[in-house]
């Protein structure tokens, strides 16, 4: 594993920089999984190691309690599935299997990641050096001077998200909408309390300026429900880890479905609906009763 340093990765670019040398010749729609996943992975065991060094400071021996997490909305990462053990077996050849079970490892404990996780770092077209040299990179990053760990990683990964957005061209706009199009509509909605739905939410961030506007008008996140779909899986599982960074709650569903086909919320009575595409003319009278609408 490569020594811990000082030095401040910081800002997301810089940190997608990094990770596109590391890249190689793998596509885009492929290496997004990697970094993302990766960059949830970090997130959650941070989270974890500052709560489990609380506790464990306190001395009453409750650093393994689950419940200790739990309750506060963090979730549990088990031993063998925490950063520093990942990072540990970073150049080692069977680190892809490594993080495959640190995933499938943290589902168990955590019903509400159940199948959402990516697993597949161990297939063998994924070169394990290039790998290894991704996890040291997170491993790596110094983000104290630039504002929360949630923040900054929340932020990391919504700007990685819209690159490889970028990089795959029109396919990208299947699962993001460019952030200036989304504050337009945050904006005009201004969705302060009730329940906002997004028929066709790619990775949810339409959700995340949601909740921005709130916590900069000084409102309360709780204030407001998060309801959605999408029907590409590997879109939904993305929009799961992308709220959770950012420690929203959603509604999406029990499984990725098309919203014409398959409603997964078909009682709703929506306050505000969100949609980058025409889908929300297809709306049940019944769902769309007293909302303010606006599609882009």
């Amino acid at each position: 594993m490569a020594e811990k340093n000082t030095a401040n990765i910081g800002f997301e670019k810089q940190i997608w920089d990094a990770a596109c040398v590391l890249r190689g010749n793998m596509d885009a729609s492929e290496y997004k999984n990697v970094v993302l996943g990766l960059i949830f992975l970090k997130y959650i065991s941070d989270r974890f190691d500052d709560k489990y060094q609380e506790l464990l400071a306190e001395g009453d021996g409750f650093q393994e309690d689950r419940d200790e997490y739990t309750s506060e909305g963090i979730f549990f990462v088990p031993a063998g599935a925490r950063w520093c053990e990942i990072a540990a077996k970073a150049h080692t050849p069977e680190i892809g299997t490594v993080i495959d079970d640190a995933m499938r490892a943290i589902e168990k404990e955590n019903k509400r990641l159940k199948d959402i996780l990516p697993k597949n770092f161990a297939r063998p077209e994924l070169d394990k050096r290039r790998l290894g040299d991704v996890v040291d990179l997170f491993t790596n990053i110094q983000m104290i001077e630039h504002g929360s760990e949630k923040d900054i990683l929340g932020r990391t990964y919504e700007y990685c998200l819209s690159m490889f957005a970028e990089q795959e061209g029109k396919r990208g706009g299947e699962f993001f909408t460019p952030s200036c199009v989304v504050r337009t509509l945050v904006e005009v909605l201004q969705p302060f309390k009730g329940r906002v739905y997004d028929p066709c939410c790619g990775t949810g961030g339409m959700f995340v300026q949601s909740a921005k506007f709130v916590e900069n008008h000084s409102g309360n996140i709780s204030n407001i429900s998060i309801y959605g779909q999408d029907s590409n899986p590997t879109t939904w599982k993305m929009a799961q880890m992308n709220l959770a960074i950012r420690g929203i709650e959603p509604d999406l569903g029990a499984y990725a479905a098309d919203t014409f086909l398959d409603d997964r919320h078909p009682t709703l009575r929506a306050d505000f609906v969100m949609a980058n595409e025409a889908v929300i003319c297809g709306l049940t009278p019944e769902k769309a009763c007293n909302i303010k609408e606006f599609a882009a």
